[in-house]
């Protein structure tokens, strides 16, 4: 299957994790914009551009992703995780690409004490996840064939992320203090490129538009992760658990935020790695840099 991909945000986790798999797809050409090439808030830039290349397949890496600063930049999230999926949707949906969207699981807001359910409708609590809702509405809207595929508590060896924070930390101090009544699913951002890439594959038994779950299995609190990145990068720093209110911070969090994978570990066929065993590969990776 010969397809031209086009990559938005390329250069953060996510489009990074993607760039390092295109080999496992030789027949595919891939096309890979960030601000630079492809300034996805201007409409008109962003139709002259699939005029000019014509992408069977649109992946939409890039997003606001400063949780904290978007309570005081909310217009900013606004125009870049929701607005520019709006423009993205509407181009995808007159080239008659197939658009794969991620959003979060910060969508939701943590009622629940049982996983999370495509079905499930959103309860947003800050403005970052209202800013991620609205994309959603806007790919669901607009959109007409594609995947909106939620993920969690993303981390690579690229970028800022927990995992790195936690690494540089723990090499500083000898205790921290995290969160433990925070609950969800580290995800590494090449189980998720890894997904992304089979869901293209699969793309011909989606008829429409579909939203999907994906993160690694398991489930644990901002606490647990943070232990388990200090025990596997062999870090001698104790951490403290802490309840959300002993370290506020400008964003409300879902106190709760696991997601069923159900759905796409059926519809891929897959086996989707525990959380515990991606991170251990992700730190290898990042010592051996």
């Amino acid at each position: 299957m010969n397809l031209k991909i086009l990559i938005t945000g390329s250069k953060g986790q996510l489009g990074n994790e993607i760039r390092l798999l295109e080999d496992s797809r030789p027949e595919w050409e891939f096309i890979y914009t960030d601000i630079e090439e492809l300034d996805i808030t201007n409409q008109k830039a962003l139709r002259d551009f699939f005029t000019k290349f014509q992408p069977d397949v649109l992946v939409n890496c890039a997003s606001y992703t400063a949780v904290d600063k978007a309570e005081e930049n909310e217009e900013l999230a606004e125009m870049i995780n929701a607005k520019a999926v709006d423009y993205l949707a509407k181009a995808s949906s007159d080239h008659q690409c197939f658009m794969v969207h991620v959003s979060t699981d910060f969508v939701f807001g943590g009622e629940k004490n049982t996983p999370y359910e495509e079905s499930d409708f959103p309860n947003p609590l800050s403005a970052y996840a209202r800013s991620k809702f609205h994309g959603e509405q806007a790919f669901m809207d607009h959109a007409t064939h594609g995947v909106l595929m939620r993920t969690s508590w993303l981390y690579s060896s690229f970028g800022f992320n927990f995992v790195k924070t936690m690494m540089k930390l723990g090499q500083e101090r000898d205790e921290l203090g995290v969160v433990y009544d925070q609950v969800g699913t580290p995800t590494y951002a090449r189980d998720l490129a890894k997904a992304i890439l089979q869901m293209i594959d699969s793309k011909e038994k989606i008829k429409k538009t579909e939203i999907f779950h994906f993160s690694d299995e398991g489930i644990a609190s901002w606490y647990d992760f943070a232990v388990s990145v200090m025990e596997i990068a062999a870090l001698k720093c104790r951490v403290k658990p802490l309840l959300t209110f002993e370290y506020p911070l400008p964003a409300k969090r879902p106190a709760f935020s696991v997601m069923s994978k159900k759905k796409i570990s059926e519809f891929l066929s897959v086996n989707i790695p525990h959380w515990r065993n991606s991170l251990e590969e992700c730190i290898h990776k990042l010592k051996q840099m």
